[in-house]
C-alpha cells in the first residue's frame, strides 16, 4: 500500500503550511520512505514539521531533474538525513540556464554539486529504469516519441544560450497496484504523454490509473494542450492531480475536460 503527501508546491491551504514555486512529494510504500524532489528552499522543512513527517527517516531521495525548484532543499535535507541514498541522472548536476528576454540565468541545482552530494550521502547515478524499492520504480530518461511535445521552455547548458538543454535528466517515478499504475511527475520536461507511454511500455501495458505532479503545460500552445487531452483520454487515465508547472490555464482546462477525475495537489494533500 502506498501513500503520497505533497510537501512542497506552488500553493498551500493548511494552517502554517507554506507554498513556493517548487515541488516535493513524500512517498510511503511498504515501510519505506522516499522524498521525491526537495522544493526550492527550506520551506520543505517547515511543511514537513507541520505535517508530522520526519524527514530524517527518509530511506531515499529521488531527483526528477536538476532544476533549482526541485533540488533547492536537498542540502539541508542531507545534513539531517545522513544515511539516505540519493538517486539522480548524471546530467542533473550539470549547468542549466533558462532564457527570459535577451539574457539567460542559471536554473541549476543551488549550492551543490555531485561531489558534495557524495560527501553527504550515498549517490546512485541512473540512466535507465530502476526499481529502487519493491513496487517503486524510476523511469530513467524518457524516450521522446510524440510529435507535439517539447521541454516546455528555452533551456540551455550555457549562459550564452547557444547549447540547447534537452533535459535528458528528466525522469518520473511510478508505483504499480492492482487498480493500475500511479505516475509521479516532477516537471515532465520530456512531455507528459511521452512519460506515460514510457511507463506503459515498462509495465507491459498495465493501465495508468493516476497521474500527479508537474506537467509543464504552462507555456503549451492550444494545439499541444488539445493533443495532450486527447492522449490522456486514449490512455483512460482515471485520476489527474495537476500542479506546479502545469500552469493555471492548462489546469483549469484539464478540470473542465475530465470532470470528476481531477483532484487538488497542494501542500498537505
Amino acid at each position: 500500500m502506498a501513500k503520497v503527501t505533497v510537501l512542497v508546491e506552488n500553493t498551500a491551504q493548511g494552517r502554517g503550511l507554506l507554498g513556493e514555486h517548487g515541488l516535493a512529494f513524500w512517498i510511503e510504500i511498504d515501510g519505506k520512505r522516499v522524498l521525491f524532489d526537495t522544493g526550492q528552499t527550506g520551506i520543505l522543512m517547515n511543511n514537513a514539521r507541520r505535517l508530522g513527517i520526519q524527514l530524517d527517516r527518509a530511506d531515499a531521495v529521488v531527483l526528477s531533474h536538476g532544476h533549482y525548484d526541485h533540488t533547492g532543499g536537498l542540502r539541508d535535507l542531507l545534513q539531517m538525513a545522513r544515511a539516505v541514498t540519493v538517486y539522480a541522472h548524471p546530467l542533473a548536476f550539470g549547468p542549466k540556464y533558462s532564457r527570459k528576454g535577451d539574457s539567460c540565468h542559471s536554473v541549476a541545482m543551488p549550492n551543490l554539486d555531485e561531489q558534495i552530494v557524495r560527501d553527504l550521502a550515498e549517490l546512485v547515478l541512473i540512466d535507465k529504469p530502476l526499481e529502487i524499492f519493491p513496487g517503486l520504480w524510476l523511469t530513467g530518461p524518457v524516450p521522446r516519441v510524440t510529435d507535439f511535445e517539447d521541454t516546455g521552455g528555452a533551456f540551455f547548458k550555457d549562459e550564452a544560450g547557444v547549447v540547447i538543454d534537452d533535459l535528458i535528466d528528466d525522469q518520473a517515478a511510478f508505483i504499480a497496484s492492482p487498480a493500475g499504475t500511479t505516475v509521479i511527475l516532477g516537471c515532465a520536461h520530456s512531455g507528459v504523454i511521452n512519460t506515460l507511454l514510457h511507463v506503459r511500455h515498462l509495465t507491459g501495458g498495465a493501465p495508468i490509473h493516476t497521474v500527479m505532479g508537474g506537467m509543464h503545460l504552462v507555456n503549451a500552445s492550444q494545439t499541444r494542450l488539445d493533443r495532450t487531452i486527447e492522449e490522456l483520454r486514449g490512455l483512460n487515465v482515471q485520476r489527474l492531480l495537476p500542479c506546479h508547472c502545469t500552469g493555471s490555464a492548462a489546469t483549469a482546462e484539464l478540470w473542465r475536460e475530465f470532470p470528476g477525475k481531477c483532484s487538488r495537489c497542494n501542500v498537505g494533500d
